[in-house]
């Protein structure tokens, strides 16, 4: 590789310190996907030592952790061989079985139009575009009150099959449930940051799970008969680091609107739900959501914080929107995505790693790491301690088998975040790969794992 040389005359000011270490990692960063791209063999990312630093990080609970967990969590909760609540497409058929026969005619005649197969959120979006746009004039035989009880139908249904109870210890051992493991992972270190979650998501799952563990968590409101919104409290940090923050940043189940404010009912009404691209700007705009997304902002806009995604395929154009910003903003924060299948499923998020070396995409195959594409190559090793923790994030079926990394599905990552907290942090297995200092500080540096950080 070519040689970088320095020479200062005099010593820089702080700002001047900071400019000329970015331009150097930019030129270091240019200088590896040159020599990568010469050299096709390099192109490959050893999965145990970045797991060994991400279980260091993890365990010792000092750095800034979020969780992004997005619509395909829910879907590693089995019951009776099927998820608990179903996918996109299983639940667009749900809800439209459960719709009377003129909703039906009606929203057949929305696909139609829509094309491509739409699913019931761009249904919804289409329904509810239609109740605010046309008044008392009518669009297939429907005035925007008509189309605004469709939307208010639709949500009912949605809300029905989504509220779904976490299953009981006696149903699905808590070894076995990944919500109950993730919050036993967050209550059992003390940190000296809550860890916050984000989601899209409008099931009560997390909500439950963090009850049943009896653990506090805070998400935006107050009050005991109707709890409400309180959009100042979204800002303060002054709560208590053992209490988590779940953020729903798409609305929830028995969110509504009542003397306009948004309130807590308990039930499983689904009014208050939004969805990507569904209602005009204005309307993601205001309070709940304007005050969620822009924690979410501050999030990642805050140095050496680390966000963890799950479940989250970066189709959502908002929430990726953000992501981009932030990271393009603050090269101090990390965002890990775990995606569920291989590295050609991902390609949004791999065009978006690509771009951006501090998001690093897991795959099942290879992986995106420092904005370079590489697959997994296993280091060798004979610490047996660490086999076992290999298996919490790799496997292989037979003998030959080349494996495949495991925690893109949300039920392998909980496990992985939960044994991290009950094993400890395993020190660096002796490998027939040595690995020098300076080279594990690299990689530590490509997921954002550094502890400390550059000051704002």
């Amino acid at each position: 590789m070519h040689a970088i040389s320095c020479c200062f005359t005099a010593r820089p000011q702080p700002k001047q310190r900071a400019t000329v270490a970015e331009s150097l990692i930019a030129e270091f960063n240019v200088l590896i996907r040159q020599h990568t791209q010469m050299n096709p063999l390099l192109s490959q990312h050893s999965p145990d030592r970045f797991m060994r630093d991400l279980r260091q990080v993890l365990s010792q609970g000092r750095k800034r952790i979020g969780l992004l967990i997005g619509a395909g969590a829910p879907l590693s909760v089995v019951q009776s061989d099927r998820p608990l609540i179903p996918a996109l497409k299983e639940l667009t058929k749900c809800v439209m079985a459960k719709l009377d026969d003129a909703d039906q005619a009606t929203l057949e005649i929305l696909c139609m139009e829509l094309g491509d197969e739409p699913n019931i959120e761009d249904l919804l979006t289409r329904v509810r575009q239609l109740s605010l746009a046309i008044g008392v004039a009518k669009v297939h035989g429907l005035d925007g009150d008509g189309y605004k009880r469709i939307a208010e139908r639709i949500c009912d249904n949605i809300g029905s099959i989504v509220n779904q109870p976490l299953p009981e210890s006696e149903t699905l051992p808590e070894p076995e449930n990944p919500y109950m493991q993730l919050v036993s992972w967050i209550g059992g270190t003390t940190r000296e940051n809550a860890v916050e979650i984000f989601t899209p998501n409008y099931d009560m799952l997390l909500e439950q799970a963090f009850e049943r563990a009896k653990l506090p968590y805070f998400d935006g409101f107050t009050g005991a008969y109707k709890p409400f919104f309180d959009p100042p409290s979204i800002e303060d940090d002054t709560l208590p680091s053992r209490w988590t923050r779940v953020w729903k940043i798409h609305g929830s189940l028995g969110w509504e609107l009542y003397n306009d404010t948004v309130v807590r009912t308990g039930d499983s009404s689904a009014s208050m739900l939004i969805y990507p691209d569904h209602l005009k700007y204005d309307q993601i705009s205001r309070q709940p959501y304007s005050a969620l997304f822009e924690r979410f902002r501050r999030f990642l806009m805050t140095p050496d914080s680390l966000l963890i995604c799950s479940g989250f395929s970066f189709s959502d154009a908002q929430i990726t929107a953000v992501i981009n910003e932030a990271l393009s903003a603050n090269a101090h924060t990390a965002v890990v995505a775990f995606q569920f299948g291989k590295l050609e499923d991902s390609k949004g998020a791999v065009e978006l790693a690509l771009r951006r070396p501090n998001l690093s995409i897991y795959a099942q195959d290879a992986a995106v790491i420092h904005g370079i594409r590489g697959d997994w190559r296993l280091d060798r090793f004979d610490d047996r301690e660490w086999l076992e923790i290999r298996n919490t994030y790799w496997r292989s079926e037979k003998a030959n088998d080349r494996g495949k990394f495991t925690l893109g599905d949300f039920r392998c990552l909980a496990r992985f975040l939960a044994l991290t907290r009950a094993i400890g942090v395993a020190t660096e297995p002796v490998s027939g790969n040595v690995t020098s200092t300076s080279e594990s500080t690299h990689s530590k540096a490509h997921v954002g794992l550094e502890e400390g950080g550059q000051d704002a």
